[in-house]
């Protein structure tokens, strides 16, 4: 059995300067704002005559960037240098060193399209310096679940209201019922509730009951459905805050003091978990391993 060996002093010199530096407000700002940079310049690649007649300018920024993204993940590395696990359970440090190293990938440097989709990727990195957009993109991952099963269930409406639908109208009105894909189509259109006079006016020449199909399909799947996911965003939403503000109360935000005080602690649990005994091990030869151990001292 390995034991973790604890941090050197050196690594934790190292981790406490990279700290000091990402942590500072002059270095998000300046990330964020290459990161704006970076978007730019895309968008001025689009304009073929400005990017041929400025090549080599644009492709001299784009190198600017991406040393500094470089650099920039160093130091997030390097502030985790005490601890290195910590840094592989923060998702966004995951998200953003796939981004920065996927750009030194020889296949990847080489294929333009996969490329420039990379690069765009950067400009979601945003999300790490603003933390509302940060609590979004969380709500909007964690409400997929929930918006699976609504698709599910809108899913299962469409089809019953398209069968319906494909037998009361299919013969007088086949461009739009003619078979239960063009009914669901037809019906998905209808869900936003845009021509839906139109498709009244058509059905009430047909049949009065038409009047029923549609205003008990137009409550159900723009209203009581809509509601539904809308409620199911929030809850995700409300989640997501939750989760900011507890991540907001760890101790990353700590006074130096207790920061030092921290270290201390993990250096000693480090120490102490080093000099416990392998699994399975007797206390006599735990004792002659020490006692050899404190001889070689």
């Amino acid at each position: 059995m390995t034991h973790p060996k604890p941090a050197g002093r050196g690594r934790m010199k190292l981790a406490a300067r990279c700290r000091v530096a990402t942590e500072a407000p002059a270095f998000g700002m300046v990330v964020f704002c290459a990161i704006l940079f970076n978007a730019a310049l895309m968008g001025v690649e689009t304009y073929s005559g400005l990017a041929a007649e400025h090549r080599l300018v644009l492709q001299g920024a784009e190198n600017c960037c991406l040393v500094l993204f470089t650099v920039e993940m160093l130091l997030r590395v390097g502030a985790c240098a005490d601890r290195p696990k910590a840094f592989f359970r923060d998702p966004w440090n995951l998200f953003d060193l796939a981004v920065v190293a996927s750009a030194f990938v020889p296949l990847v440097r080489e294929n333009t399209t996969l490329l420039r989709l990379l690069r765009l990727a950067r400009v979601l990195r945003t999300a790490r310096f603003l933390p509302h957009l940060r609590i979004l993109l969380i709500a909007v991952g964690r409400s997929l679940p929930g918006t699976a099963s609504f698709l599910f269930v809108g899913a299962l409406v469409l089809y019953v209201y398209a069968m319906v639908g494909w037998v009361c109208f299919a013969q007088s009105d086949p461009g739009h019922y003619g078979s239960v894909g063009r009914a669901m189509l037809t019906l998905f259109l209808l869900t936003t509730l845009d021509g839906l006079t139109d498709a009244v006016r058509a059905g009430l020449q047909i049949s009065r009951l038409s009047i029923v199909y549609y205003a008990s399909y137009a409550l159900l799947a723009s209203f009581v459905l809509v509601n539904v996911l809308i409620g199911v965003v929030l809850n995700s939403l409300d989640e997501a805050r939750e989760m900011e503000d507890e991540a907001n109360r760890a101790p990353a935000d700590a006074d130096p003091d207790v920061r030092a005080r921290i270290a201390t602690a993990r250096r000693a649990l480090d120490e102490i978990e080093a000099s416990l005994p392998p699994a399975g091990e007797r206390p006599e030869q735990s004792e002659r391993r020490l006692e050899a151990s404190h001889t070689g001292a």
